[in-house]
């Protein structure tokens, strides 16, 4: 996992990974702190997931940028395009069969 400290950073991380996970949270949201560690084993299964970590109270401008309105937020872009935005109670399982989905789709459409 990478944290992202600024905004440009952000943009970076997203252009440089095929696969980049941007997890957004806040330092006092009791949420952020749980959900994190269940999506950092979830991604072990995705081993070209990049997963970057913002912190919403450092990086205000995430907010305006990304549509970031709670926390945490999860968003999942492949090849610069958002295909994933997870809100506050995250559905692991429905994120799970998403995540299936769109990297078996991703890959092939990448190696074929």
């Amino acid at each position: 996992m990478v944290k992202l400290h600024q905004i440009e950073a952000i943009g970076h991380f997203i252009e440089a990974h095929e696969f980049a996970f941007i997890y957004v949270s806040q330092p006092d949201c009791s949420v952020c702190h749980s959900v994190l560690p269940k999506l950092k084993e979830l991604l072990k299964s995705y081993p070209d997931i990049a997963l970057g970590e913002v912190d919403g109270a450092e990086v205000p401008q995430v907010t305006a940028a990304y549509q970031v309105f709670s926390a945490p937020t999860l968003l999942l872009f492949i090849n610069g395009k958002e295909y994933i935005r997870e809100g506050r109670f995250v559905q692991f399982q429905k994120l799970t069969f998403d995540l299936d989905r769109l990297y078996t789709f991703g890959k092939e459409n990448v190696e074929g």
